[in-house]
């Protein structure tokens, strides 16, 4: 499979890389919500640190450095990510792994493995093979278990000397404290919206939706990117409210179950926001309920929506599922103080 040369970053991601590689050390913890760009930033980072003509903004982009991790071969990083992960980007896994995946043997991780930790571990302590050092890149580290955790520390307090780190994540919080205490912490940057709406404007989205989609983002502009791959999702979203209110569960359709319970935990989050006069998030003011609602039945939405992401991965039947999400968002968005 050929894999394309790693496409430019956004401006806010490569002004935090320029801070980043002005500073010494030999292991980074990237923090901070989902969608600010850890893994683009982490792979700034590697690609910097291994490239043959570096410069204080990042790699050069040109060298046989660049393109091997372009392909994904280079002999000096090592990418450590759970099996579905790696397959989502387009990593190449072990051997092993992708034979026992293949022959239906076992489904693909969604943790990171103690075997793949220790194959990278082994890594780490052989000598650098185009001689300018290597790179372990960890995303997302949360989902280290407590044995492949314990097993990097314990290379992370006694690195060897031409290795660097960095581990990229939105649950800093779920990391062993002595993680987080070996490596120097950043915590992402939100951009501005003024400066995501112009990135996203460069990318082709029209200027008219690139506002509504950022909202439906929560403020990550990848996200709503990857929304505008759909040309009628800003107006799909801001009908989301209305539709749901009417009892229309056709918005449901076609989403995973764990997408639509994210999106609705959107809709509740911001419906309780207006009701207690604070500026929603997600949606436009105008999209949502604005006459008086019970908070009691805004709060008891909450909480169902937080027990149906619990089992949203794995429901017992999807299409029951939909349909009490869709009574339930009926049933808030109707209901009276």
């Amino acid at each position: 499979m050929a894999v394309s040369a790693a496409p430019p970053t956004a401006p806010w991601i490569d002004r935090q890389l320029r801070a980043l590689l002005a500073q010494r050390g030999h292991a980074w913890l990237l923090q901070g919500p989902s969608g600010l760009g850890q893994f683009e930033l982490a792979m700034g980072l590697v690609r910097a640190w291994l490239c043959d003509a570096p410069t204080p903004e990042g790699a050069c982009g040109r060298c046989a450095s660049c393109h091997g991790i372009d392909v994904h071969t280079h002999v000096d990083l090592a990418v450590l990510m759970p099996e579905t992960e790696m397959l989502v980007r387009g990593w190449p896994l072990p051997e092993k792994a992708q034979r026992e995946i293949d022959e239906k043997k076992r489904k693909p991780s969604k943790d990171i493995r103690v075997e793949a930790m220790r194959e990278t571990i082994e890594f780490a302590q052989r000598t650098s093979g185009r001689g300018r050092g290597k790179a372990v890149l960890v995303y997302p580290a949360e989902r280290m278990n407590p044995v492949s955790a314990n097993a990097l520390l314990k290379t992370l307090e006694e690195p060897p000397g031409d290795v660097r780190f960095v581990l990229a994540t939105d649950a800093a919080h779920l990391l062993l404290p002595t993680i987080r205490s070996r490596c120097l912490a950043h915590t992402l940057a939100w951009p501005e919206s003024a400066e995501a709406l112009s990135w996203l404007a460069g990318q082709g989205v029209a200027t008219g939706s690139g506002q509504a989609l950022l909202h439906a983002a929560g403020g990550r502009p990848a996200a709503a990117l990857a929304l505008a791959e759909d040309p009628q999702a800003a107006t799909r979203w801001a009908q989301w409210p209305r539709a749901l209110a009417g009892g229309d569960a056709s918005v449901l359709t076609g989403l995973p179950l764990p997408e639509a319970v994210a999106r609705l935990q959107k809709l509740c989050h911001d419906t309780l926001a207006v009701q207690l006069g604070a500026a929603p998030r997600f949606f436009a003011p105008g999209d949502l309920p604005t006459r008086p609602l019970s908070h009691a039945a805004l709060l008891r939405w909450w909480q169902q929506l937080t027990q149906a992401a619990r089992t949203a991965e794995h429901p017992l039947n999807a299409g029951l599922a939909a349909e009490f999400l869709a009574s339930t968002a009926r049933s808030a968005l109707n209901s009276h103080d």
